[in-house]
């Protein structure tokens, strides 16, 4: 598993890559090019904060992932389970993700915790957490980038990433997934670092998961 703190090894080289091959996101780049994307090291406690922001706003996924934490302490299975579902909704849960929350927390026990994500490529990874409840391909993408470190992660459905590419690439006006592709091909093998800057140039303030 990556350390907490851990920056890409293949962070400059990948800037350097996507620079050259593409001007309008060298000059975003520029403009943003600290911090770099870092590893909390816990992809149980990422999986659990990729649950909480799911389709609220990042202010507000922020206030509640606040709350959580004061209320469970350190995230982990066994202090999530320690508390009943009134308490964890109390936080500004609503009943399905509360549900979602505890049966990631007992599935860790029962096994997940013990497997080593780090040998599976990104597809095993989704394939296998997707199983659980509540976890879709999108929140999976999220945990590959902020939890793994993966360099090729283009999670096409999320709406900051769109936005964002229509803004740079479309003067704002809509583009289809099939467009949206095309555009990431410039940036593989390394199209984690296309995401990460994109999501920089419509949000100054770091995404973190």
């Amino acid at each position: 598993m990556v350390d907490a703190g851990s920056t890409p090894e293949w962070w400059d080289s990948a800037k350097l890559a996507i620079s050259t091959s593409d001007t309008l996101l060298k000059d975003v780049i520029e403009e943003f090019e600290e911090p770099k994307l870092s590893s909390r090291g816990d992809l149980f406690a990422t999986l659990v904060k990729s649950i909480v922001g799911q389709q609220i706003s990042v202010i507000a996924a922020s206030a509640i992932w606040s709350r959580f934490e004061d209320c469970v302490g350190d995230v982990t299975p066994e202090s999530i389970l320690a508390k009943r579902h009134q308490e964890l909704k109390e936080v500004g849960l609503s009943n399905r993700k509360v549900e979602y929350i505890l049966g990631i927390a007992q599935a860790w026990i029962d096994g997940f915790g013990e497997i080593d994500w780090d040998l599976m490529s990104d597809e095993e990874v989704i394939e296998e957490l997707v199983k659980l409840r509540g976890v879709g391909r999108w929140t999976v993408q999220m945990l590959l980038i902020f939890a793994l470190l993966r360099q090729d992660v283009f999670p096409i459905d999320d709406i900051g990433l769109i936005r964002g590419m229509e803004k740079l690439y479309n003067s704002g006006k809509a583009l289809e997934k099939p467009q949206l592709y095309e555009i990431s091909e410039n940036w593989k093998p390394y199209r984690t670092i296309g995401v990460w800057y994109i999501w920089r140039s419509i949000d100054p303030e770091p995404v973190e998961y």
